[in-house]
């Protein structure tokens, strides 16, 4: 799993729970400073590195370096935890401030795809904050399209918050789909 991938002069790799110390950094400020996630707490390292592993026993937490620093990551969740739905799962994508704007969202939401296609997943969603634009805008270019909008459903930094989601097909969806591969098992050659 430790193999990697070196595009534009950004590699792309597993993150390892060693990387939470990074990886907070680059969150912390969207915990603090915007709405963009719902966590109004910033986790501490330990809880991040927690996250890290528990994502990796099943799916994709992928992190871009530009010369030998981290300057975002994205990761693959649960839709949702009732069985049925196994075959579609969530996106989540953080750069650094500095680091937007640039392609490295989209290095890293193609390279979370071509995985998940991998690994059998059918189809991926995104929850955003509304209104976000450059999120709703990223998420159409590529391919996602809003499916629902929901109004005032969360409370932060003084003033009630909407959310859309985006959803994408991934792959075609058989009669009797095989089971999702974990990340772990997946055969990645070629991506990572």
């Amino acid at each position: 799993m430790n193999a990697i991938r070196e595009e534009k002069s950004i590699l792309v790799r597993a993150a390892a729970p060693e990387d939470a110390g990074t990886l907070l950094d680059i969150y912390r400020p969207y915990v603090t400073d915007t709405c963009v996630t719902f966590e109004t707490e910033v986790p501490d390292r330990e809880e991040f590195a927690r996250r890290i592993r528990g994502t990796l026993l099943r799916y994709p937490y992928l992190c871009a370096e530009e010369d030998g620093k981290i300057v975002g990551y994205c990761y693959a969740s649960a839709f949702h935890v009732r069985s049925a739905y196994r075959w579609t799962c969530e996106n989540s994508i953080y750069l650094r401030m500095d680091a937007r704007g640039r392609g490295i969202g989209s290095l890293l939401e193609n390279r979370l795809e071509e995985i998940l296609v991998r690994q059998g997943f059918t189809g991926l969603n995104a929850c955003i904050t509304y209104p976000n634009p450059e999120s709703v805008a990223f998420h159409e270019r590529h391919g996602f399209r809003t499916c629902a909008h929901f109004h005032g459903c969360g409370y932060k930094m003084g003033r009630w918050l909407d959310v859309v989601w985006m959803e994408k097909k991934l792959s075609s969806r058989a009669d009797a789909p095989r089971e999702p591969v974990p990340f772990p098992e997946a055969d990645l050659r070629g991506i990572l």
